[in-house]
């Protein structure tokens, strides 16, 4: 496996892998391993991606997605109970929340992180996700597995973030610091919302998404919010045999300066000028 840095799961990770097919719950050696490795990443001392400050790009730690799959050939189907509550799967929810607010009916799975000063609303994360100090994963919202989520980050209500487990370089959704993602958008396939971008209510974003910019009509990089900007979705118009049609794609209405953006009643402004909400 070619990784461009170290990863701190343990290289046993990648021979499991490689006889995975092999592998049951009764082989308690290999289970122990693999436990210890997403115990790893569900206390924030591994994770599944990140980004390099020297290069921009989405770092993912491969073997920590191995880890993740691997659970599901070593762990057992297990019954559990939260009061009068039942679930029946292969991994055990969250027991660890040191520094974070918990709201009864937010659910969070094993093998995910939570950085001290996080807020969880009645929310989703699954196993793998990511989320950072100072961010809020809001009512109804979703972060899917292995999905990064940085610092000061609202993700409003009913947000969807896609999961990505395999193939395990699959690249992640990514969402950076001080970024807002409007209510009820959706952001899946590796896209990415870059350092604080704010992405207005019902906001479409994959990762094959085109990107305008409203000023110039520039095509900016697809599937990026760009950095300190506010975007909303749109259409652009293609040609079919059958006609001309709106296909979807992200429009910046506005760029920030660095570090702006964070005055809810100005992003508000913005967006409302244009018909659209937070």
């Amino acid at each position: 496996m070619t990784q461009t840095y170290a990863s701190p799961l343990p290289a046993v990770i990648d021979e499991l892998w490689e006889r995975r097919t092999e592998l049951t719950p009764a082989d308690a050696d290999a289970r122990k391993l693999v436990v210890e490795a997403v115990d790893l990443l569900d206390s924030g001392a591994a994770r599944v991606a990140f980004v390099d400050a020297g290069t921009d790009e989405v770092v993912v730690d491969e073997r920590a997605k191995r880890a993740i799959l691997l659970t599901f050939k070593l762990l057992e189907m297990n019954e559990s109970a939260v009061g009068e509550f039942y679930q029946h799967d292969r991994m055990p929810l969250k027991k660890s929340f040191p520094g974070v607010r918990v709201v009864p009916g937010a659910i969070a799975r094993w093998g995910s992180y939570q950085a001290p000063g996080v807020v969880l609303m009645p929310s989703f994360v699954n196993i793998g996700g990511y989320v950072d100090t100072g961010s809020m994963v809001d009512t109804w919202a979703t972060v899917g597995s292995c999905a990064q989520v940085g610092k000061n980050v609202h993700l409003s209500g009913g947000v969807g973030l896609g999961g990505v487990l395999e193939p395990p370089n699959a690249i992640p959704v990514v969402i950076e610091d001080d970024a807002f993602v409007g209510s009820r958008s959706m952001v899946v396939d590796g896209a990415r919302v870059r350092k604080g971008a704010k992405l207005g209510a019902g906001t479409i974003l994959t990762k094959t998404t085109h990107v305008f910019d409203a000023e110039t009509g520039e095509e900016l990089p697809r599937g990026e919010a760009p950095a300190w900007s506010v975007c909303v979705s749109s259409t652009r118009t293609k040609s079919f045999p059958g006609g001309d049609f709106g296909m979807p794609c992200i429009l910046v209405l506005k760029r920030l300066g660095e570090g702006g953006g964070h005055d809810k009643l100005q992003l508000n402004d913005i967006l409302r000028d244009h018909g659209v909400s937070a």
